[in-house]
């Protein structure tokens, strides 16, 4: 299983990364002690020092190297789906099954997709094609004007999607499907369409 925050980096890297997404998530905060960092990843100070040359940039970069993975996989995994509706309804089930399987990466998701601007515009940058696309295409009955709003109640709603999943109030099959069902018929979508995209068949995150 991939590990969030690990795209590309050598395993002692991945390893600080992986401890310093648990402590990020446990802390509610974007600040972590090397002492602390070291202890978790079961690694000396000095190795922590050698791995991570700006440690006051890790949140960041850990943010950063999250986007960039999950963006990757998201587009990769919805190349073959040209209807944008579906595509929006199966990006926003994938980042719950996520939340799901990946629980360290969904808590770090829910704690920060909120207030970090990286994280902000991994949500946004998932979904903003496929909106603007369902805009053009009358797709979606909202026009150009209220694009950002709605990127802003997409990305709002998928993270409380997660955070049903990571509280146990539902399973990841149905609060990836309400939610995508929700959102569209909130885009003008009709309400039988949008239950059925939103139960469509789910391309595995690869």
């Amino acid at each position: 299983m991939d590990h969030g925050g690990c795209l590309h980096v050598p395993n002692v890297k991945c390893r600080i990364y992986d401890a310093a997404m648990r402590l990020f998530s446990r802390k509610g905060s974007d600040r972590v002690t090397i002492s602390d960092l070291a202890e978790e990843a079961g690694v000396a100070r000095g190795t922590v020092y050698n791995a991570i040359p700006d440690p006051g940039r890790l949140f960041e970069d850990i943010a950063g190297d999250l986007a960039s993975e999950m963006l990757l996989k998201v587009r990769g995994n919805l190349e073959a789906i040209n209807d944008p509706p579906l595509r929006l309804a199966c990006g926003i089930r994938l980042f719950i099954r996520r939340s799901h399987e990946e629980p360290q990466w969904g808590r770090f998701m829910v704690h920060f997709g909120f207030s970090n601007r990286t994280l902000q515009g991994l949500l946004a940058g998932a979904s903003g094609e496929d909106l603007r696309l369902g805009i053009e295409n009358g797709r979606y009955a909202i026009p150009h004007e209220q694009a950002n709003s709605a990127l802003a109640i997409i990305g709002g709603a998928t993270l409380s999607g997660m955070m049903l999943v990571q509280e146990g109030y539902k399973t990841w099959r149905d609060a990836g499907s309400e939610v995508a069902e929700l959102v569209l018929v909130s885009l003008g979508v009709e309400r039988e369409e949008a239950g059925l995209l939103s139960r469509h068949r789910l391309p595995e995150l690869a």
